[in-house]
């Protein structure tokens, strides 16, 4: 039990991280798409592209309750595989996402970020609550 008791604040960690970050992005979201945005542009475009953005923080965020659901009931918190995939997906994506916010990147990369390390984690959590609840496996 000593090997993975690690695990579980590291995983609690990286996915607060990951958290604050899409939470800044929120905030500081008006530079990345106006990266995303040509020279002239018209309203039209800027609000179709912050709607993009917003659209992608927002499923990113329902994507959090999936896993912390997961990692608070107990359904995944002592699983090593699950634990370590989520630590990895999730402090990728501190790191990518401060650079997505700092370096001002097009709105299109968040997609990318967005579905390695957001859109996976979750995918697998799905699979462990199937195979806790419906299968009667145990989670660990």
């Amino acid at each position: 039990m000593g090997r993975i008791s690690g695990l579980v604040p590291s995983r609690f960690l990286t996915l607060l991280a990951h958290l604050v970050i899409v939470v800044i992005i929120f905030w500081t979201r008006e530079d990345n798409v106006l990266a995303s945005l040509p020279r002239y542009y018209s309203r039209e475009d800027y609000d179709s592209e912050d709607l993009k953005l917003v659209t992608a923080l927002s499923v990113t965020l329902g994507l959090f309750l999936v896993e912390l659901a997961g990692f608070f009931s107990g359904v995944s918190m002592f699983n090593s595989t699950q634990s370590l995939f989520s630590i990895a997906a999730h402090c990728c994506a501190a790191v990518t996402l401060a650079f997505f916010v700092f370096e001002a990147w097009e709105c299109f990369t968040y997609w990318y970020i967005f579905t390695f390390c957001s859109v996976l984690p979750a995918c697998t959590e799905v699979i462990m609550f199937i195979d806790v609840f419906v299968l009667k496996k145990k989670s660990f």
